[in-house]
């Protein structure tokens, strides 16, 4: 079947049919990355012998919670049960529905079946799968169904009312929050050396001139709070927003490692476009519809909506004045974690504590463990993670911002590392000891910045402060992680 041109499409009074399947083809790709990156992680993650094995959570849950457990967890690995096979068939169905998306196959049952699997992974990650945009891959994973059902209109107003929730609070949290480095527009003068990865070009970005920096500040700000009106805009002014909000998803993509969060954003920015301006791409199918019931769809659509918008208005609404009454309508879909609200660096964080993990077998000679992509070493460059998502290293960022004691995924890793597991070893950028264990580990914290050229030794990328303690020296008793009174002399 030949294309249509842009004006039969006008004159066809569907105009979202394309845009609908772009939407699908898109979000298959971001599931894939998703999938994939969990995937080369799973068992470090949460397998048997990782830092937070999913079959404890699971073990926890039920018995605290008997036979409800799984309505407050809601995984397939209720069914299979929480081993590495488990888990890795998991990661590998959730592959092979997102590629069906991608092509075009059954895209109902595809994202019905990748929205369930991420689900059911999302629900045993602890914190590794708690990240804003695993939220907004499960809430954009919802909103597909609508645009696989026979009204994709549906769907690609709701991606639109997503799209406007998330740049919005982004950019409301940030003057809200009252912090001032958002309201003086020296953020980003911190922005680029404090983020939890930054790249190569991070360095060079954070060496522009103030007054450049406070103008992107200024520009960030006005795009996340003004470009996602323009979902209610006539054709051209979606254009010039889509191109706005997709040219900050690009620049931010450039300055730091942020996942498939960028890629998923383009996704719902595509969501801007008419049929008008695909009809040419001869490639683009339309879904086939496999769900019936088009007054069913739109009151779940509606449904969908309202719960959307109750749980933006409560991230901007003082919890002391948000009626109790809303809170409940939207709180049975918590555990389906696809109802979400969203708002990155509402506080800047204007310093970079780094953790320092050492092991030593005498207690007296100590080495270092490097990770992938976190900062280390000096002299270590920076590096594009793409989409891949390096879990570990992002929370990282976030235990150094709190302390040891609160940290328990930190207090499980740093069992691994004394046991010497090699699934998560794996996961750093080498093992200093080669498999075999240390006896003890120290962690210390340090404040990292980048270096200028009149700091540091040539060629160093970082400068940091003296190192301070983190957790107590810690070593194996009867297989647990202790504390070590005191080194061999």
């Amino acid at each position: 079947m030949r294309a249509l041109v842009p004006n039969e499409v006008a004159r066809s009074g569907k105009g979202l049919e394309l845009v609908a399947a772009l939407f699908l083809r898109g979000l298959g790709l971001v599931y894939a990355c998703a999938f994939l990156s969990l995937w080369v992680q799973i068992e470090a993650l949460i397998g048997a012998r990782g830092i937070a094995p999913a079959a404890e959570l699971l073990a926890f849950a039920r018995d605290r919670l008997g036979g409800s457990a799984p309505l407050a967890l809601p995984t397939l690995l209720w069914i299979s049960g929480a081993s590495d096979w488990a888990l890795h068939g998991l990661c590998a169905f959730g592959v092979l529905a997102a590629l069906a998306l991608v092509l075009g196959r059954a895209p109902f049952i595809a994202a019905f079946g990748a929205w369930l699997t991420y689900l059911s992974l999302a629900c045993v990650g602890d914190v590794f799968t708690s990240f804003q945009w695993d939220a907004l891959l499960l809430e954009s994973g919802l909103v597909a169904l609508f645009a696989a059902s026979p009204e994709p209109r549906l769907g690609v107003w709701l991606a639109r009312a997503l799209l406007f929730k998330l740049m919005f609070l982004s950019g409301a949290v940030k003057l809200l929050s009252g912090d001032p480095t958002w309201r003086d527009l020296s953020a980003l003068s911190y922005h680029f050396w404090t983020q939890p990865l930054p790249t190569p070009t991070s360095a060079l970005a954070a060496a522009l001139p103030g007054p450049v920096l406070r103008a992107a500040t200024a520009l960030t700000l006005a795009v996340e709070l003004g470009a996602p009106w323009a979902v209610l805009g006539p054709r051209r002014v979606r254009l010039a927003s889509a191109a706005l909000l997709a040219g900050l998803q690009v620049l931010i993509a450039a300055t730091g490692n942020y996942g498939f969060f960028n890629l998923l954003t383009l996704v719902l920015c595509a969501s801007l476009l008419d049929d008008a301006d695909l009809a040419r791409l001869s490639w683009l199918r339309r879904p086939a519809h496999m769900a019936r019931g088009r007054i069913p769809l739109r009151v779940a659509a509606v449904a969908l909506g309202l719960a959307s918008a109750i749980v933006g208005l409560e991230r901007l609404t003082p919890a002391s004045r948000f009626p109790n009454g809303l809170r409940l309508l939207v709180a049975p879909l918590e555990p389906l974690r696809s109802v979400s609200s969203y708002g990155l660096f509402a506080v800047m964080t204007t310093e970079r504590p780094e953790i320092s993990i050492e092991g030593s077998s005498d207690g007296v000679t100590w080495r270092a463990y490097e990770f992938r992509w976190k900062p280390g070493a000096l002299e270590r460059a920076p590096r594009f993670a793409g989409p891949h998502m390096p879990r570990v290293d992002w929370q990282m960022w976030f235990a150094a911002l709190g302390r040891c004691e609160h940290e328990l995924w930190f207090q499980r890793l740093l069992l691994r590392l004394l046991e010497g597991s090699p699934t998560v070893t794996g996961l750093l950028a080498s093992d200093p000891f080669a498999g075999e264990p240390p006896r003890f580990l120290r962690t210390t914290l340090e404040r990292y910045r980048f270096a200028t050229r009149d700091e540091g030794h040539p060629g160093d990328w970082w400068t940091r402060s003296d190192a301070e303690p983190y957790c107590p020296i810690v070593t194996l008793r009867d297989g647990h992680l202790a504390a070590a009174n005191e080194l061999p002399r």
